[in-house]
């Protein structure tokens, strides 16, 4: 079917939109030798694993579930296939009921604290585990999202040069003292992510940071991974800078250098299609969406962000105007002023942009709202609805 035939709501995603963004990281990667992966808490649609995983060195994830997603969908398939493909993992505690399965589908295994290291770190070195340790190099470059910011004072992400070098006591059980330094010979890595849709800049800034505060260890240290954050496929950002920090940590400290862009692999390569159920006035012309920014776009309330939208304008660059929003009993279920060239009729199909990141991974029910379908638009244009949800979808999560 046609994208117009498609059941409203539906998230889409552009099959050759998501190559292009592939085509350029490919590209850092064969210049540098990095190896980047797929930060699936971005963008999770496994029905693209294949492509994705052909194209970059593997999946990160932040939890149990998305290990086993990316271990499922992406890493055994290309492996049987005789591709090398990686399988990575962070979070800021692990818990010992998930240990067997991080163990079974994880190949790089990040740790936020010298107690985890000392709690897992043995038992995943046993397993042959690549071990990895967070740091927090205390460097913010965020301006305006304080939520995205792990440099922020009282961050619990990442251990500061402080913690690296002080003593770290046991879990209270009488045991002695462990020293860092007994523990660091555990580590093959250092991991940072610092960054949220930033430049090549902001990394410089970020890894003058890292060197000066835990350069002593680098020589140490197999690999570094930038984490993510990284704007790379967006229109101006400096690639060449990117390459030249990349380039700097392989050749002062002979790392092989990760990098976990979620975005940058879904950048742009997605839409959000809604019909415009009812409209009216209170002040200013408003329109009610079938889609709903709490449910299925919640970073237009958290970051706050306005989502593209196709054939309009900012409000009054138009000749009519309408506050668009969702059909929850939320006041703040707005999702933004835009303008259009006509009134805006009942029944009428919208489309924004740029919904592939941080929309799916990030939907809910409230107000038992139905979940949008999720399809796949192919390079000929046609579209293949991957998956529906329905009445069961919303009951069986309570």
């Amino acid at each position: 079917m046609r994208i117009e035939e498609l059941p409203t709501p539906c998230y889409v995603v552009d099959e050759a939109l998501i190559e292009k963004n592939l085509q350029i990281l490919k590209g850092v990667m064969e210049r540098t030798g990095a190896r980047i992966l797929l930060a699936q808490k971005a963008f999770s649609m496994y029905a693209l694993y294949p492509l994705i995983g052909h194209s970059l060195c593997g999946a990160t994830a932040s939890g149990v579930y998305e290990a086993r997603l990316g271990y499922e969908e992406m890493v055994l398939p290309l492996r049987a296939q005789g591709k090398l493909c990686e399988n990575h993992v962070f979070s800021p505690a692990f818990r010992e009921v998930d240990w067997e399965e991080i163990l079974k589908y994880c190949d790089h295994i990040v740790f936020n604290s010298w107690k985890q290291v000392a709690k897992f770190g043995k038992s995943a070195k046993d397993a042959g585990k690549s071990i990895g340790l967070r740091v927090n190099p205390e460097c913010s470059t965020q301006e305006g999202h304080a939520i995205y910011d792990p440099c922020a004072p009282g961050s619990r992400l990442g251990v500061t040069h402080g913690s690296f070098v002080q003593r770290m006591e046991t879990d209270g059980q009488g045991d002695a003292a462990i020293e860092e330094r007994d523990l660091l010979p555990l580590l093959d890595g250092l991991h940072f992510h610092t960054l949220c849709e930033q430049d090549a800049d902001a990394l410089e800034q970020t890894l003058d940071a890292v060197e000066e505060q835990f350069g002593d260890y680098l020589p140490q240290m197999k690999w570094i991974n930038f984490g993510g954050g990284h704007h790379i496929t967006r229109p101006g950002y400096d690639i060449a800078r990117l390459e030249r920090c990349v380039k700097h940590m392989q050749d002062t400290y002979n790392l092989t250098v990760y990098i976990e862009p979620g975005e940058a692999v879904a950048l742009n390569a997605g839409f959000l299609v809604t019909e415009v159920l009812e409209t009216g006035k209170n002040g200013i012309d408003i329109a009610i969406l079938d889609t709903s920014a709490a449910c299925h776009m919640p970073d237009v309330l958290e970051m706050p962000y306005r989502p593209p939208l196709m054939d309009s304008g900012e409000a009054g660059e138009k000749a009519y105007t309408y506050r668009l929003g969702g059909p929850t009993c939320l006041a703040g279920d707005i999702i933004g002023d835009y303008s259009f060239d006509h009134p805006l009729q009942e029944g009428e199909r919208l489309i924004f942009e740029d919904m592939a990141i941080y929309s799916m991974v990030k939907n809910n029910t409230f107000n038992g709202m139905p979940l949008p379908a999720i399809a796949l638009r192919k390079k000929d244009g046609e579209c293949e609805i991957v998956r529906q949800f329905g009445y069961e979808d919303f009951k069986g999560r309570l």
